[in-house]
């Protein structure tokens, strides 16, 4: 079993920067690839980056590549997600996920075991 709990979403204007925190209890997430996907309203949710349990490998998509830096401090059980030049668009409930590393930077939301509750992110023009 495990917990996970976002934080850091919030307002800010296009152009601007946010860093999202995810934070795991329970199991140790060192053995887990670790996702942030994004919904917003009446959207599926949608792949954002993933990282594998080592930290190594990484996986974005397009929408964000360039701008989002995915990383993760395993001595803290915490995965992050900076977010820079942000957009309009950008606007979602951020979710952290958990999967098994069998699925190594995995973008398909079905295949997380465990979700936080999700951060709101708001980017306003």
């Amino acid at each position: 079993q495990v917990q996970l709990v976002e934080s850091g979403g919030g307002l800010v204007q296009a152009g601007g920067s946010l860093r999202l925190s995810c934070a795991a209890s329970g199991r140790t997430f060192s053995p887990y690839t670790m996702g942030w996907f994004r919904q917003a309203p009446g959207k599926e949710r949608e792949f954002v980056a993933a990282i594998n349990e080592s930290g190594a490998s990484t996986r974005y998509a397009d929408s964000v590549k360039g701008r989002f830096t995915i990383s993760r401090d395993i001595a803290k059980n915490t995965v992050y997600l900076e977010m820079n030049s942000l957009r309009v668009e950008d606007t979602a409930v951020y979710y952290c996920g958990a999967v098994s590393p069998y699925y190594g930077t995995g973008s398909r939301a079905d295949n997380y075991d465990y979700w936080g509750q999700g951060t709101q992110v708001t980017v306003s023009s």
